[in-house]
């Protein structure tokens, strides 16, 4: 007898918690947290010339500062804008056309071949030609998806200068997250461009 009171009794029992786990579980709603990204407070907007030293001129952001440039193809006045506590890197590049037709052709599908590369990772790329204050005209690329590079841009005056950049993150961030500093470095850009100026050689 007590062995068929003790055996109702964990029937009994085990009926019971499953009742209770099935209704918990009908009741619960699952609602998955969106996520959450580390706060960036970013510095405001204050700019400084660039040295004289360089056949370009343009005013760029105090946050940054010059590096020169440490890759193995490196040339003079190819130089690095260094944003330490934003963990970006604005790499600058520089070519002396010389009146030739034929070098502003090679330098613009270079630049364009550099773009066209992150393809393959990035979902969109909007080129856009800008006109800046001074006259000048740019051509922009944005680039979007998880691709080292978010912004480029290249500028020539068709015959004796040509600058290209682009904006890097050395850091395995996923870009949605660093998309206010990627904004905040994009606007430093714009102003570098609206500001330059060539000097005559």
């Amino acid at each position: 007898m007590r062995y068929r009171g003790n055996y109702f009794l964990t029937l009994v029992t085990g009926l019971c918690l499953m009742t209770l786990g099935i209704c918990a579980c009908e009741s619960e709603t699952f609602t998955p947290k969106p996520k959450g990204y580390n706060r960036i407070d970013l510095p405001e907007h204050r700019y400084q010339a660039l040295p004289d030293s360089f056949p370009y001129w343009f005013e760029f952001s105090k946050e940054a500062q010059i590096v020169d440039d440490s890759s193995y193809i490196s040339e003079r006045y190819w130089i690095d804008l260094l944003y330490k506590d934003l963990g970006a890197n604005v790499v600058i590049t520089y070519k002396s056309v010389k009146d030739s037709a034929d070098l502003v052709k090679e330098y613009v599908s270079d630049a364009t071949r550099l773009t066209s590369k992150h393809q393959i990772k990035a979902y969109a790329i909007d080129e856009t030609v800008i006109r800046t204050p001074k006259g000048r005209t740019a051509v922009v690329a944005e680039l979007e998806g998880e691709v080292p590079t978010q912004f480029q841009f290249f500028t020539t005056d068709s015959s004796q200068h040509f600058l290209r950049g682009a904006l890097y993150f050395p850091t395995a961030t996923k870009n949605d997250s660093l998309a206010p500093v990627i904004e905040y470095v994009k606007k430093d850009i714009i102003h570098m461009l609206n500001s330059l100026e060539w000097k005559e050689e």
